[in-house]
């Protein structure tokens, strides 16, 4: 049976403060490109056997050093994750049911996780799903998620609010619940709201994040399955990438 679930992986950018002239994706953690563990991750759960990766700055070299066993989209140009994921519509428009989407810099998900995702969003019938994360303080390695953007839920424990850091309150920023960034959507939700995306922000960029304030705003319900904390952390500096090898031995 043709597979209908495509995995999505953001790996275009430069990583500048990465200090290095890599693409970010290559950094090496342990030794290995980081996003080489997210690949085993995506492999490990059976849920799309050729994932497609977002490729743009040093696109050559990233595809020469992942190789042929995944399909690649060209971004062009960097203008944001939303527009990352635009440059797939066209290999996967009418072909695919989900889409899940991870970003190449988070190489600790669990392909347990990756498949609970996916699951969930089968079972729920909602157009869209996301990861999230719940930590107990921002202290020690949790400081990592200090700057995510926080995640509001009504009385109902609907999620109401995705508030950018920058934007949010005092008080919004005490909540413990943060956006990593891992979304399964339902494929024709997505391009559907893909277009109407604008760069009204500080960066002028199209960011995948504001289809959450679509799906509030319009009123569709948002499912969420909990992760690990662990299993969300990032890297976008090098210290940052150093500290992920500490914790990860």
């Amino acid at each position: 049976m043709e597979n209908r679930t495509r995995v999505v992986i953001l790996a275009a950018g430069k990583g500048t403060r990465m200090k290095s002239d890599l693409p970010k994706v290559l950094a090496l953690l342990n030794g290995k490109p980081m996003i080489s563990y997210l690949l085993e991750a995506v492999r490990k759960s059976g849920v799309d056997p050729r994932p497609v990766i977002v490729v743009g700055y040093e696109k050559e070299k990233v595809m020469k050093t992942l190789g042929t066993g995944y399909d690649y989209a060209i971004q062009a140009e960097q203008l944001g994750t939303g527009h990352a994921v635009m440059s797939t519509e066209g290999m996967l428009k009418n072909n695919t049911d989900q889409v899940v989407v991870f970003y190449g810099d988070h190489p600790f998900i669990k392909p347990e996780t990756i498949k609970n995702l996916v699951n969930t969003h089968l079972q729920s019938g909602r157009k869209i799903n996301m990861g999230v994360v719940k930590v107990a303080d921002f202290e020690d390695w949790r400081a990592f998620f200090y700057t995510d953007s926080r995640l509001i839920r009504n009385e109902n424990g609907n999620i109401v609010k995705d508030v950018q850091f920058r934007d949010a309150s005092d008080e919004e920023k005490k909540t413990k619940e943060v956006n990593p960034c891992y979304f399964c959507f339902s494929a024709d939700w997505l391009w559907q709201k893909l277009k109407i995306l604008n760069t009204n922000n500080d960066q002028k960029q199209y960011y995948l994040t504001d289809l959450v304030k679509i799906a509030i705003e319009e009123k569709t319900e948002i499912g969420s399955v909990e992760i690990d904390p662990y299993e969300a952390l990032g890297a976008d500096s090098k210290e940052e990438l150093e500290m992920l090898e500490k914790l990860s031995k």
